[in-house]
């Protein structure tokens, strides 16, 4: 197929690679988009028209960075990798597009335009450099360079085409066109979407084959509940913590891309994802390789907590290791702060005529029997009493390497029984909590039977504990209502409605085998 030569005349294009052709392009409508106050301006093509917005480096992380070789390598010996997208505080106008590169690159840049053909936006791209000696763990004496390219002023609902390149590499050359990527705005108003979401994925097969599923729900934006890539195997957050090895990071990424470079992948932080060789908090090496929202609390030394709405639904996104009883090394934290910021954020929410539903994601289980970890007290002690006076839409966690649903709850008793199938009005029912934590990882154990579609097996009770300030509590439970032991992820459908009808959010856990093993809906009439 001819690619549009989009202007060039043709007694220079065809002396011109298609390369020179986007420069040629970019320098000449450079006229109508300046740079002003140091922001690139982005003219995207949409619809035929120009659309103005504009495009910066997200910010350093100097913590993070480390004295390395100044020596750049042939850029055209190397190729970019472990693409991966997260939002901007502002979904519909905001993306970052984030990549690593095995070594030290000149200039590297993300090219942008809302068609393939039309790849003439050059913008300038910032390297976080992240250096491991010898002697913390199995790592060796290892740099990563990780880049990241903020994007703002995009038009709601677009779908744009982006490459990612550097001197030597430039994704707009035929040869490499396979290398683009695209990504889809949220909308400016409500619309029916999906998303997805799971925990404790780490680098293998499983976590690999549950990818490939995610793909193929077409999701909006998928949600990670912690315990990422799991280079520290330890998970304690402690610079004693064994085995850690920061090359598992390039694995995962790696394995991660084909949908994390279309799919916004948003990540909470859970205990093996504080890496306390990097920072004092744990997160230095996190900030090195995403760039997530920047609305959380103000000082609160948390860079996993923000927020964002998509349509008629917020998303928040909680530290839980900030107020763990069972793995403290974070304990304590924020200072109280995040809670604080979390009552703030649901209030304005509850109180915004634009949104219906608030779902909350975090990594360890408010609610849960697994025989690993089970529930954590600190969770119940600060959270759930402010999940329930906003009557949040639906908690998701990980942790707890296996699916396991609850009944609707409030007031730690169960307050409607939610069977497969079942319906929750989270307005007068209470809450429902899923650990979603069987994303790859070596999987747990219940001491109840299973119990999910095609196999129910309910039970009275279920003998499990939670994990309080002084040790482990037995407790024995009436609201575990689906649990299934195997590989799975969840699929989330929300349906907006007009004012005054039920809006849903229809959730189903899916198997790594593409099974439905659970299937419920929330319900709520819309503002």
């Amino acid at each position: 197929m001819d690619i549009p030569r989009m202007g060039v005349p043709e007694q220079l294009a065809e002396k011109m690679t298609m390369a020179e052709q986007y420069e040629y392009l970019r320098a000449k409508f450079s006229r109508r988009n300046m740079i002003r106050g140091g922001a690139v301006t982005l003219g995207a093509v949409a619809g035929g028209a120009f659309v103005p917005g504009a495009a910066q480096a997200a910010v350093p992380t100097q913590r993070t960075a480390a004295p390395t070789s100044t020596e750049k390598v042939d850029g055209a010996l190397v190729a970019p990798f472990g693409r991966h997208l997260a939002f901007g505080n502002d979904p519909r106008t905001e993306m970052t597009v984030s990549w690593q590169v095995p070594a030290a690159v000149s200039k590297p840049y993300i090219r942008i335009g809302a068609h393939p053909c039309d790849l003439s936006r050059k913008i300038e791209a910032e390297v976080r450099t992240l250096y491991t000696p010898a002697g913390v763990g199995a790592s060796g004496d290892h740099t990563q360079y990780y880049l990241h390219a903020k994007l703002t002023h995009l038009r709601p609902g677009k779908t744009y085409y982006y490459g990612v390149g550097h001197a030597g590499f430039d994704p707009a050359e035929p040869h490499l066109l396979g290398t683009l990527g695209t990504f889809t705005t949220a909308p400016s108003h409500a619309e029916p979407f999906t998303f997805t979401a799971f925990g404790d994925e780490g680098v293998g097969y499983h976590g690999l084959a549950n990818d490939a599923l995610l793909l193929a729900q077409n999701p909006a934006f998928h949600l990670h509940a912690g315990d990422i890539a799991y280079a520290d195997p330890a998970g304690q957050g402690k610079t004693a913590d064994t085995g850690f090895d920061s090359r598992i990071w390039d694995q995962f990424l790696a394995q991660t891309e084909t949908v994390a470079k279309q799919v916004p992948w948003m990540p909470a932080y859970g205990n093996h994802d504080m890496e306390a060789w990097y920072s004092p908090n744990g997160y230095g090496g996190e900030e090195a390789r995403w760039t997530l929202p920047d609305n959380g609390p103000d000082k609160a030394n948390l860079p996993g907590v923000y927020s964002f709405v998509h349509g008629n639904t917020a998303i928040i996104s909680l530290d839980a290791n900030d107020i763990s009883f069972e793995i403290p090394a974070n304990l304590g934290i924020s200072g109280g702060t995040q809670t604080k910021w979390l009552e703030t954020q649901l209030k304005t929410y509850r109180a915004s005529r634009d949104i219906d539903f608030i779902v909350i994601f975090f990594h360890h289980c408010a609610y849960c029997t697994s025989t690993a970890h089970a529930s954590e007290g600190g969770v119940r002690q600060e959270w759930v009493p402010l999940f329930e006076k906003y009557t949040v839409d639906l908690v998701i966690n990980g942790h707890n390497h296996q699916y396991e649903r609850t009944d609707v709850i409030k007031a730690n008793a169960v307050t409607k029984k939610l069977p497969i199938g079942g319906t929750a009005y989270p307005e007068t029912d209470g809450v429902v909590y899923v650990t979603a934590g069987a994303a790859g990882r070596s999987l747990y154990a219940f001491t109840a039977p299973e119990s999910y579609e095609g196999k129910e097996n309910e039970v009275e009770s279920v003998a499990s504990f939670i994990n309080l300030k002084d040790g482990k509590q037995a407790e024995t439970v009436a609201w575990s209502r689906v649990r299934y032991l195997n590989y799975s992820f969840l699929r989330v459908d929300v349906t907006p409605a007009p004012k005054g009808r039920l809006a849903t959010l229809k959730v189903r856990g899916i198997a790594e085998t593409g099974a439905e093993v659970d299937h419920f809906t929330v319900a709520r009439r819309a503002n």
